[in-house]
């Protein structure tokens, strides 16, 4: 052998066993890796889902403007993941006409609510441009912090509970403080009502005095359109805000800008629910009967065609014998419970889940279960939850699939289209649905992975 192959042999058994020594080093370094890395950290069971009208930035699904601004992010057909979502533990959600709001546990700056979409009441706080424009924000199109006022410096807020109307929010933090911030034309921010009062850009964020509720402490609240109604934890209910259909159930059809407690025939009762996304109000209470007030332009109240509005609280006599009710669901012009057996009941104006031959029904009628995925194979199936948007509804199943029907402008629905749908279908959703919040053309679901 000569000298020159003699030395390529050499270098090729040198390269060879200097491959190997790295690759054993490697092996080693990935070993000390695997040792340190902590497999009891917990991991991220949680998403939340969002798709409807993406141009008021509602959704948070974009951190670049430009992107943003382009055609395909107008609209989002499809249940999408919200990045947000990854990042902080979400505790409640809250859809506007526009906006969302996100209720998270604390982080390291104390901070446990966000809010992203239309700004131009300051419905999801104060936010401004960087650099020497320094002009308050319209449109905000990813989950902003939204920093509430604290009574003292050390003072730790959690928010827990959240509601959105047409352009103000409701805030509820764990140490029972009830917080206010957007729109107050009609004293739906429980404040008093300014005149000429400029919202776009204010940093006011109303924080209501103890006695606002005559010493009792809320457990829950909801948005109407314009206005506020509040749950104590004995069960009675306050309301503030616009009131020219009797949505606030205080005997009159003015404002009132002071919450006050709502009586009628819900006085002597332990109310544990309130619905209302327009100007019409269902009750629930803690012996699984309804209530209702506002607008009845459809049979929604009372049956009474006459009769178009109800200024006061009154009993639905004419759901006697359809069960004891779990949930309830008031949308702009139609009703929806649903009882312990898991059956659904619609009655009012607007597109039921009947077909689309039916669009008004003037007393309840159940929306067949099969609808909901009971079937001989699955015989157990039931829905355990409903909720309404302005002219849309969802149902939630024992499996925690989600499914929607009704008006789907601007693809609201989830189900890859934007025609209306006329009997309840299942939306797909990557992961099992617990919770949803319903605006007026978008949705948020809070949800878990499969197991």
């Amino acid at each position: 052998m000569s000298l020159i192959s003699r030395r390529l042999n050499n270098s090729f058994y040198y390269s060879i066993r200097t491959i190997s020594v790295i690759k054993k080093r490697k092996l080693l370094q990935d070993v000390d890796s695997v040792n340190k890395y902590d497999f009891k950290t917990k991991r991220n069971n949680e998403r939340i889902y969002v798709w409807g009208l993406a141009e008021t930035g509602a959704l948070g699904i974009s951190k670049s403007l430009a992107l943003h601004k382009q055609t395909q992010c107008r609209i989002i057909h499809h249940p999408s993941r919200l990045q947000f979502g990854e990042k902080y533990e979400v505790l409640d959600v809250a859809a506007g006409y526009g906006f969302s709001l996100f209720a998270t546990k604390k982080t390291s700056d104390n901070v446990s609510l966000f809010g992203t979409g239309i700004n131009t009441d300051s419905q999801i706080g104060y936010h401004k441009h960087r650099g020497i424009t320094n002009k308050p924000i319209e449109i905000m199109i990813y989950p902003a912090p939204i920093y509430l006022p604290k009574l003292f410096e050390d003072e730790k807020l959690q928010a827990i509970k959240i509601a959105a109307g047409r352009a103000h929010s409701l805030v509820l933090a764990d140490n029972g403080a009830v917080f206010t911030l957007g729109n107050n034309v009609y004293g739906q921010c429980g404040r008093e009502i300014l005149e000429d009062e400029d919202y776009f850009g204010s940093n006011l964020i109303h924080r209501l005095n103890d006695d606002a509720f005559e010493g009792e402490k809320i457990q829950n609240l909801a948005c109407g359109q314009d206005h506020s109604l509040f749950i104590s934890e004995s069960g009675k209910v306050y309301s503030c805000g616009w009131g020219a259909d009797g949505q606030t159930g205080l005997s009159h059809y003015k404002n009132n800008f002071q919450p006050t407690r709502i009586e009628g025939e819900i006085k002597n009762e332990q109310i544990v629910k309130v619905s209302s996304i327009g100007d019409c109000v269902l009750a629930l209470n803690n012996k699984g009967e309804v209530f209702g007030w506002g607008n009845s332009e459809y049979g929604q109240i009372i049956q009474n065609k006459e009769t178009q509005q109800i200024n006061t609280p009154i009993h639905l006599d004419f759901l006697k014998g359809y069960g004891k009710f779990i949930d309830i669901a008031a949308g702009g012009s139609f009703c929806a419970v649903l009882n312990e057996a898991g059956e659904v009941f619609m009655w009012g104006f607007g597109i039921l889940g009947f077909g689309p031959v039916v669009d008004q029904c003037d007393t309840p009628k159940q929306i067949p279960p099969t609808l909901f995925g009971r079937n001989p194979f699955n015989p157990e199936n039931r829905v355990i939850s409903i909720n309404s948007g302005l002219n849309f509804m969802t149902a939630i199943n024992s499996d925690n699939d989600l499914f929607t029907w009704g008006r789907n402008k601007f693809g609201c629905l989830g189900l890859g289209h934007e025609k209306d749908q006329f009997f309840p279908f299942k939306a797909l959703v990557g992961a099992k649905v617990e919770r949803v919040a319903c605006g007026v053309d978008h949705i948020i679901a809070l949800c878990k992975l499969f197991n």
